[in-house]
C-alpha cells in the first residue's frame, strides 16, 4: 500500500483522491508514523438509517402510565402526600 507525507499529500492531493476512488488506498504518514488510512467510499458502508415506530405493536402502555407513582413521588419531593 502506497504511504505518502503529509507534504506531499497536500501537493497531490487531487490526484491521490482520484486514485483512492478507484480503489488504491494509501496512507498519510507524518515522520514517518501512518496517521490514517485513505480507502473508497462505498453506499455499502454507510451506516442504516434508524426507523421510527420499528417496534409498533411490540409493547404496551398502561392507561394510568402518566399518574403511575404519582403518590410516591409526591412523598419524596413534597413531603406529602396525595
Amino acid at each position: 500500500m502506497l504511504a505518502v507525507n503529509i507534504h506531499e499529500a497536500k501537493t497531490h492531493l487531487s490526484r491521490l483522491v482520484e486514485d483512492a476512488a478507484h480503489g488504491k488506498s494509501f496512507i498519510i504518514a507524518k515522520a514517518g508514523k501512518p496517521m490514517v488510512k485513505v480507502i473508497p467510499f462505498s453506499a455499502e458502508e454507510q451506516p442504516v438509517m434508524r426507523r421510527l415506530g420499528f417496534m409498533s405493536g411490540e409493547i404496551r402502555v398502561p392507561e394510568d402510565f402518566d399518574h403511575m407513582g404519582a403518590g410516591i413521588i409526591s412523598t419524596l419531593f413534597e413531603g406529602k402526600d396525595q
